[in-house]
């Protein structure tokens, strides 16, 4: 039975920023946090008075290979992907944006300074999504959503829920997060997809262009139809480059109860012994 997903009262319209932390600045999460000063905007003309405060988390350095899907110059080369596009959105809005020169990892949000409302997951290993997983669940976190995006070569999803911690009990129509809803997704144990293409060339025939920028977009669309109206009846969606067709993710418990017996039947399957 679909249903409709309300924003907690205690985001309506905050006199202070909302926090946005985004974990990974490569296609996917570049491509975030270069739409994120137009949410901001909009946010403060919604009545938002503080908008967002946006920290941008990554321990990579910029390779010549960024340069052909990333927002990344030849100048860039070496730098830390972070302060690269932390330093150039605060630049170009005139923001107070942050940047951490590092890699995030499960106890990334014990830090005494107040946790994020909203963590955007942009990476790419399953290992990476276990640390955010294990962070963002902790008993005493007080993350509100954990919006996760991911692509593969001509296809990727995005997922916003809303974790098991302080901030969010246990309910029927608590938004399922992509790891309640995909555990492998998470599970460093399977194994990890190959690692980033190390020339130009390569780096195109394993992703098609476009790919994060459709994700991103659509993504923050969604978040601010979220923030506007305080309603969603979507919470994701999976997108398909070859077909051009976008697969929303509706509100349903149902259908969230019918995805994880799936899943989980699909997961017994594999590890029966051949």
């Amino acid at each position: 039975m679909m249903t409709d997903h309300v924003l907690p009262k205690s985001l309506w319209r905050r006199e202070q920023p909302l926090r946005v932390l985004v974990v990974g600045a490569g296609g996917n999460g570049s491509a975030i946090l270069l739409g994120l000063p137009y949410l901001h905007q909009a946010m403060k003309v919604w009545g938002y008075a503080g908008g967002l405060h946006v920290m941008l988390a990554d321990g990579d350095l910029v390779s010549e290979t960024n340069c052909v899907r990333q927002p990344f110059a030849a100048a860039d080369v070496g730098l830390n992907k972070a302060i690269v596009l932390i330093n150039r959105v605060n630049l170009f809005w005139g923001l107070k944006w942050q940047a951490h020169a590092g890699h995030f990892h499960k106890d990334s949000l014990r830090a005494k300074l107040p946790g994020p409302h909203l963590l955007i997951g942009c990476v790419d290993t399953r290992a990476a999504r276990q640390a955010i997983l294990s962070a963002v669940t902790r008993t005493n976190d007080s993350t509100v959503y954990w919006l996760d995006l991911g692509n593969n070569a001509s296809s990727g999803q995005y997922v916003l829920g809303q974790p098991l911690n302080a901030a969010n009990r246990r309910s029927a129509t608590r938004l399922r997060t992509v790891a309640e809803l995909y555990p492998e997704i998470a599970d460093a144990e399977a194994g990890e997809d190959p690692l980033p293409s190390c020339s130009a060339a390569e780096a195109l025939e394993r992703q098609e262009p476009f790919i994060n920028q459709v994700l991103a977009k659509s993504a923050l669309a969604m978040l601010a139809r979220l923030f506007r109206y305080r309603v969603l009846t979507h919470h994701g969606a999976f997108y398909s480059a070859s077909s051009g067709r976008m697969s929303v993710v509706p509100c349903d418990p149902d259908l969230w109860k019918k995805i994880q017996k799936h899943t989980r039947r699909h997961s017994l399957v594999k590890e029966k012994p051949r």
